[in-house]
């Protein structure tokens, strides 16, 4: 899949989401009853198995990318984690009940160390995963998520081709909502605020 036809997809996917009336401060989240999500286990940042039901009780935002992305990753990580810092200092009860998640679609370069690297840039509370081929295709699809590895220059360097959202999952793993990482830190606080309770 090219990068045009990823970015496509991930446009579709958020417009289709925004075609809806907006959703009241107390009322249906925009992405209640989806088929997106489930339980899965993966490989954490002691090397230790993580997963997604370790987190049962806490709502949990989740994006897929890797930690070698030139601009998109760091982009929207340092957005939704900036504004889960705004979130946290203005509701700070409500905040400790929100668990940040990255899962790697990049392994053969994502270690453990890695991941600990780039997850700890952007909150301490972010916690980084990966795991086989097989196992990130699966979580992958249950997410409604792509990636795909791009081609190897000379040097054996690549690119990960992926989409980009980040989602809100409530305390018993269904989807809430998309946080809107491209409007900035404020307007990530603020998707927050309107789930978290």
């Amino acid at each position: 899949m090219s990068r045009f036809t990823n970015l496509l997809f991930a446009t579709l996917l958020l417009a289709a989401c925004s075609q809806a009336d907006p959703a009241p401060e107390r009322g249906e989240p925009p992405l209640a009853g989806a088929s997106i999500g489930g339980d899965f286990t993966l490989v954490g940042e002691t090397g230790k198995p993580v997963s997604f039901s370790d987190f049962d009780g806490k709502y949990r935002t989740i994006y897929f990318g890797y930690t070698f992305c030139p601009d998109v990753c760091p982009t929207d990580n340092q957005r939704a984690m900036a504004g889960l810092k705004r979130f946290e200092k203005n509701n700070p009860a409500l905040g400790a009940k929100v668990q940040p998640l990255f899962v790697s679609v990049d392994p053969e370069r994502d270690t453990p160390a890695v991941l600990t690297e780039f997850t700890d840039a952007f909150h301490p509370r972010l916690i980084g995963m990966t795991g086989s081929k097989e196992q990130l295709d699966k979580v992958t699809s249950e997410f409604a998520v792509f990636y795909s590895k791009g081609e190897e220059t000379e040097n054996g360097g690549y690119l990960m081709d992926h989409s980009n959202q980040t989602y809100l999952f409530g305390p018993d793993g269904e989807p809430l909502a998309l946080l809107p990482t491209a409007d900035g830190p404020e307007a990530v606080a603020a998707e927050l605020a309107k789930w978290v309770r």
